[in-house]
């Protein structure tokens, strides 16, 4: 990305430069385009549950910026020669349904032939620019919170390489089916300085981005981290994805583990996410509000994991 030219406008809120999940163009004086893509191979056999997983993925960025979905494009590679074209509508038929359940509708998109099958959402809002949330305001003193527990990146991989039972793929998968609307919906009730979700980068990817962006240092307790637990196995077995280790490596010069962290906790924290939850900096006289508010709404994780302190010699550190 360093070879592309700096964006210079005005109307720009939110490019690349804070590696934030969405994309925010001014349009008046109040409000601004929020838009963002996503897509993925397959992580799952079943086409109308890989549908409804991009779509959700894909949903997740809009509500990581704090803001409610417009509408959607579909973006698709297809092996036309390798599938049938019942896949695709499938498919569709899948990301279709949870772009509804998001109150939103697919209006189009683009499908070209691929030999790898791909598919994703363009999705687009449009919001008052006030009520918009970056990665880039956490304060020291907020807390830290988290809406999904970690270890669907293990199991997707463990799916793929067909040593995943019926009961966890099903486990994994309604996780990552569930749409973030409903964090989002309680982190704007709350108010909040800073927000993304947790995905391909990992817990630690992700947290560092928000670190960078707000120049701050997050405190974690790896003892509150809402994990699954059927993840660890793999995780001690070394059956992860290969992103895992790139994801930690990338974070390392970054990051500093408590001496009594095993390296297991920090793959862990590096496992790359499908359709991941919210992590919140929350002013801490509002976190327990947040906290019961997402109970409430009965989201798959309300964890107080950490907090926001004065930036030190590393932009992470991992705590018992």
């Amino acid at each position: 990305m360093k070879s592309l030219p700096r964006v210079e406008d005005a109307r720009v809120l939110v490019s690349m430069e804070s590696a934030d999940d969405c994309a925010v163009y001014r349009v008046s004086e109040t409000h601004a385009i929020v838009q963002t893509v996503d897509f993925f191979t397959p992580i799952v056999d079943d086409p109308y549950l890989f549908g409804q997983i991009a779509a959700a993925n894909s949903l997740s960025d809009i509500y990581a910026m704090g803001v409610e979905p417009l509408f959607a494009l579909s973006i698709m590679g297809f092996p036309r020669h390798r599938l049938p074209l019942d896949t695709m509508a499938e498919i569709f038929r899948g990301g279709a349904a949870k772009a509804r359940e998001a109150g939103i509708f697919v209006l189009g998109g683009h499908t070209i032939e691929d030999s790898e099958l791909k598919y994703g959402l363009v999705v687009t809002a449009y919001a008052e620019i006030s009520k918009i949330i970056t990665n880039a305001a956490a304060k020291p003193g907020d807390d830290l919170v988290l809406t999904k527990p970690l270890g669907v990146g293990a199991i997707t991989s463990a799916i793929q390489r067909r040593i995943a039972s019926a009961s966890l793929i099903e486990k994994a998968a309604a996780l990552m089916v569930t749409l973030n609307r409903d964090a989002a919906a309680a982190v704007r009730e709350v108010g909040v300085h800073a927000l993304t979700d947790v995905t391909g980068f990992g817990f630690l990817g992700h947290l560092l981005e928000v670190t960078q962006a707000s120049n701050v240092t997050a405190e974690i307790f790896a003892s509150r981290i809402p994990t699954l637990e059927e993840a660890w196995e793999l995780v001690r077995k070394g059956k992860m994805p290969a992103a895992t280790r790139t994801n930690l490596e990338h974070v390392t010069p970054h990051l500093r583990l408590d001496e009594s962290v095993s390296r297991e906790v920090g793959l862990m924290l590096a496992d790359p996410q499908t359709s991941g939850g919210l992590l919140i900096a929350v002013p801490s006289d509002r976190t327990e509000r947040l906290l019961a508010r997402l109970r409430e709404l009965k989201t798959p994780a309300a964890a107080h994991i950490g907090r926001i302190i004065e930036p030190q010699d590393k932009r992470i550190i991992v705590r018992p």
